[in-house]
């Protein structure tokens, strides 16, 4: 195990913000400061007390920011505008993404190669894939997109190329690959 993840646990608080249908927190600079990467990093911890498992993810400003979902939010009693108490850990263990219905499909027909190369790269690699795939609006852009995953896999390409792995990639929560700050107008 790395030194990064013997590292003592960060503990901060923080502030819920709403995106639309999103509550999410950003991290304060101190605690992002502290993980090992400025993309994509896994975790664990608690949220006033509730554990949970997740990865965090790159806010475009080299920091990181995370979802907190419904029952999440329920389970700690914390909505959007509240301030909550975090305690996270990195880990060496990713959970698995939801990887979206077109890709989803795509890897389901395609040649049995794809599929196992698929379930042997990491979860980690996984999760770089779909963040790839979901990076954009434009139904044209994605369908693309899950092709050319296809079609690397198929060449034997392990990881998506060429996109800024410590921009915010989410396009309902970023705008020119940095997270949006409360009250702004949006993508």
């Amino acid at each position: 195990m790395s030194q990064r993840t013997k590292e003592a646990a960060i503990r901060f608080d923080a502030i819920l913000s709403a995106f639309g249908t999103s509550i999410v927190v950003q991290l304060p600079e101190t605690a992002s400061k502290r993980l090992p990467s400025r993309g994509q990093v896994a975790v664990r911890g608690t949220i006033n007390g509730v554990g949970f498992q997740t990865v965090l993810e790159p806010d475009g400003n080299s920091g990181h920011w995370m979802r907190v979902d419904d029952t999440l939010q329920h389970a700690a009693g914390i909505g959007a505008g509240d301030t909550a108490a975090l305690d996270i850990e990195v880990t060496r263990d990713w959970p698995e993404p939801s990887v979206p219905p077109d890709l989803a499909a795509a890897l389901a027909g395609a040649p049995q190669k794809i599929q196992n190369l698929w379930k042997e790269i990491t979860p980690m690699a996984r999760w770089e894939w779909v963040r790839w795939v979901n990076a954009t609006k434009n139904p044209d852009t994605r369908a693309r997109r899950v092709e050319v995953s296809i079609s690397k896999m198929q060449g034997g390409k392990r990881r998506p190329c060429c996109f800024n792995l410590s921009a915010c990639t989410d396009p309902d929560l970023s705008k020119n690959g940095r997270l949006l700050k409360p009250g702004d107008d949006g993508p």
